[in-house]
C-alpha cells in the first residue's frame, strides 16, 4: 500500500531568491541555516566509508530506519533528493514527521540552482540546448573558442564571459583580471571574442605555457580565416592577446600588494611574435597582436638589477577541483625595493575582477580585494573546493598550498583572515562552524547522483565496496582509519575480491589478506542502506554551500556593496553553478547600490 502526498511543487511557488532578499532577510536566513546544520551535523560530518565501522545506519532514528530501509533507487531520488518532484509523491509507507521536516527544510533553505537555460531545455536532455546538434560542441560558441575545450568549460566561458562583458559596459572598464586562469580558455574568449584587455594569472607554469601556445594557435587560425575571406574584422583592430602571468595571489597580502603584482606584470616588454601554427613564418600583423610563445618576463621599475625576472614561481599545481584549471594562483613580487611606487598605482586603470572556479580561499581573497581596492570596479566570483577554505577551527586544511617561503608580503599587510566565515554576522552566530567534511560534501554533484539513482547505475556500488573494505582494513590495522586508497579505475565493474586486492595493496596490507566470504556478502547486501544514508548526507550539501555563499553576500553588504548570486550555469553540466556578481557605483569606491 502506498501513501500519497500532495504538496505544492517548488516550481509553483514564488520563494524569495538570493537576489530579492533584503539585508535583514539574509541575516535571518543565515540564522536558520546555522541552526539547521548544527542540528544535523552528525550527518554532514560522517564519512560514508565508515558506514560499517561506525554503524552509521543505527545512528538514524528507528522511525527513519523503518521508512527508508527498503527504498528503491528511483524512490530515493524522487522522495529525498529531487526538490522539483513534490506535487505527486507516493510513499511505500508512512514517513515520520521528523524525516519529512528534515527533507522539506533542506530543500527550502538551499538556494534554488536552476538556471534560465535549464528551464527551457528540451525534455529528457541531460545537457543544455546548445549541445543538441553536437554533444561535444556548443552551438553558441565559435569554433575557434571550442578547440581544446570540453563541453562543460565551453558552456561556462560563454555564460561567464558574456556576464563579464556586461559588467565592463556598466562600469566603463575595458580591462579584466582573470585570476586562476588555467589554460586561458576564459581569457581567450574575453580577449579575442569580446574585445577586452585581459591579464590572466595562474599558478601552474605548465598551464601558463599551454595558454600562451593556444593563443598562438587561435591567432594563426584567425589569420588564415581572414586571408581566406579577405576580411579584417575577425579580431577587433585594437585587440591584443591576453597577458598570461604565472604568479601567486597571496591570501595574506593586502590589496596594495595585489595591485603591485599586477602593475609589475604590466612592465613586461614586447617580444617578437611567433605563431604556434604549422608554419614558423611570422604572423602577418603579429607585431600588433601582443602574442609571445614564451612565458612573460619582467624587469621592475626602480630595480638596480637590469636582468629580467621570470614571472613564474616553481610551484606544484593544486588543481584538485572539479576541473583541471580551477586553480590556486601564485604571487609574483619583485625583490625588496623593486615594487612600483604608490604614485604608479594611482594611474593604473580600473578593471573587472573574475575567477572561474577559484579554489578554496582564493575566492574569499578576491572578494576582499574587490571591497578594499579602488581600482576593482566589479567582480564575478565562481567558487569551488570549499573543503580547502581556511577556518578558525581548521586554519590549514588538507590540500592547502602555503605561499613560497622566499616570497613575503609587504610589512603593512593585514593579519591573515580566514576564508569562512567572512562576515561579522555569521561569525557571531552560534553553531556557524562548518567542519572539513561538511565543506567537502558541499562540493558533491547532487544532480549527477540523482541521475545515477534514476538509471540504477552500477557506479552506486562504489561506496558500499569502499565501506566494506574499510571494515577489513580497520580489523587488521585499527590505526589505518580512513586510509587514502584513491580512485580504483572502473571499480564498479570489478568483483569485490579484485577491488579489495587492489585496495589492500595501496594501504600496505597483503593483497591476499583473508576476507571472510560470509562477512563480505552480509555487508554487500546492505548496499541499498549505504546509498540511502549517503543520500541523506548529500541532501545537506546544497545547504552547506548556501551558507558559505550567503556569508559572502552578507560580508559584501556589511561593507556597503550590493551583490547578486546568479545560478548562471546549467547545474547538470556544472555543479558549482553559482556566480556571485557585484559592482561599485560610479564615483564611489566603497558603496554600491547599482543593479547587477
Amino acid at each position: 500500500m502506498s501513501v500519497k502526498e500532495s504538496t505544492p511543487s517548488r516550481t509553483h511557488q514564488t520563494p524569495q531568491t538570493p537576489q530579492t532578499r533584503t539585508q535583514e532577510q539574509r541575516r535571518v536566513q543565515a540564522k536558520r541555516l546555522t541552526r539547521f546544520l548544527s542540528q544535523y551535523s552528525h550527518l554532514s560530518d560522517s564519512f560514508i566509508i565508515e558506514f560499517f565501522t561506525e554503524d552509521l545506519w543505527n545512528t538514524l532514528p528507528e522511525s527513519w530506519q523503518s521508512a527508508l530501509n527498503h527504498l528503491s533507487y528511483l524512490q530515493t531520488a524522487e522522495l529525498l533528493l529531487d526538490a522539483a518532484h513534490g506535487e505527486e509523491r507516493r510513499y511505500p509507507r508512512v514517513w515520520p514527521l521528523s524525516l519529512l521536516a528534515f527533507r522539506a527544510s533542506a530543500h527550502a533553505l538551499a538556494f534554488p540552482r536552476e538556471c534560465k537555460q535549464e528551464q527551457g531545455r528540451a525534455s529528457g536532455s541531460p545537457k543544455p540546448d546548445e549541445f543538441l546538434e553536437n554533444q561535444s560542441q556548443s552551438s553558441l560558441l565559435g569554433h575557434a573558442f571550442r578547440k581544446h575545450v570540453k563541453p562543460k568549460k565551453q558552456h561556462e566561458i560563454r555564460q561567464l564571459g558574456t556576464r563579464v562583458k556586461k559588467l565592463c559596459e556598466q562600469t566603463g572598464c575595458r580591462r579584466v583580471v582573470d585570476v586562476g586562469s588555467g589554460q586561458g580558455h576564459l581569457s581567450r574568449f574575453l580577449s579575442f571574442g569580446l574585445g577586452l584587455s585581459v591579464t590572466a594569472i595562474e599558478a601552474d607554469r605548465t598551464l601558463v605555457t599551454m595558454a600562451t601556445k593556444f593563443d598562438g594557435q587561435l591567432l594563426w587560425a584567425l589569420e588564415k580565416e581572414r586571408q581566406k575571406k579577405k576580411c579584417s574584422s575577425l579580431v577587433p583592430a585594437s585587440q591584443s592577446s591576453p597577458l598570461h602571468v604565472a604568479g601567486w595571489v597571496n591570501p595574506k597580502a593586502s590589496w596594495k600588494d595585489f595591485m603591485k603584482q599586477l602593475s609589475t606584470a604590466e612592465c613586461v616588454k614586447d617580444h617578437p611574435q611567433t605563431p604556434s601554427g604549422p608554419s614558423k613564418k611570422r604572423l602577418r600583423g603579429s607585431e600588433h597582436a601582443g602574442y609571445s610563445d614564451e612565458v612573460q618576463t619582467l624587469s621592475c621599475p626602480g630595480s638596480t638589477n637590469s636582468v629580467s625576472h621570470s614571472l613564474d614561481i616553481d610551484m606544484t599545481s593544486q588543481n584538485e577541483c572539479e576541473d583541471s584549471s580551477c586553480c590556486l594562483c601564485v604571487q609574483t613580487l619583485c625583490q625588496e625595493g623593486e615594487h612600483p611606487d604608490a604614485n604608479h598605482l594611482r594611474g593604473y586603470p580600473d578593471f573587472v575582477l573574475t575567477g572561474l572556479h577559484a579554489c578554496g580561499d582564493l575566492s574569499a581573497t578576491l572578494l576582499r580585494h574587490f571591497v578594499n581596492c579602488p581600482h576593482v570596479r566589479a567582480i564575478t566570483s565562481v567558487a569551488c573546493c570549499y573543503m580547502k577554505i581556511t577556518t578558525k577551527e581548521s586554519p590549514t586544511p588538507p590540500g592547502l598550498v602555503e605561499q613560497p617561503a622566499l616570497l613575503t608580503s609587504s610589512q603593512d599587510s593585514p593579519p591573515s583572515e580566514f576564508g569562512y566565515p567572512m562576515s561579522s554576522w555569521v561569525r557571531g552566530l552560534p553553531g556557524h562552524q562548518l567542519s572539513y567534511k561538511a565543506r567537502e560534501g558541499a562540493c558533491h554533484a547532487i544532480n549527477d547522483y540523482i541521475r545515477r539513482l534514476r538509471e540504477g547505475s552500477e557506479l552506486l556500488r562504489t561506496h558500499c565496496y569502499r565501506a566494506t573494505l574499510e571494515a577489513f582494513i580497520r580489523d587488521k590495522r585499527p590505526d589505518l582509519r580512513r586510509a587514502g586508497i584513491q580512485t580504483i579505475k572502473k571499480a564498479h565493474l570489478l568483483p569485490f575480491t579484485e577491488y579489495a586486492r587492489l585496495g589492500l595493496a595501496r594501504v600496505g596490507l597483503p593483497p591476499g589478506l583473508y576476507l571472510d566470504p560470509e562477512q563480505v556478502e552480509a555487508m554487500l547486501k546492505q548496499q541499498g542502506r549505504v546509498v540511502v544514508y549517503f543520500s541523506l548526507v548529500l541532501l545537506l550539501a546544497p545547504v552547506v554551500e548556501t551558507l558559505v555563499l550567503l556569508d559572502r553576500m552578507i560580508y559584501l553588504q556589511e561593507n556597503g556593496m550590493d551583490s547578486q548570486l546568479v545560478p548562471l550555469f546549467d547545474p547538470n553540466l556544472s555543479p558549482r553553478n553559482f556566480v556571485l556578481v557585484a559592482l561599485k557605483a560610479r564615483g564611489s569606491p566603497t558603496t554600491s547600490t547599482t543593479k547587477v
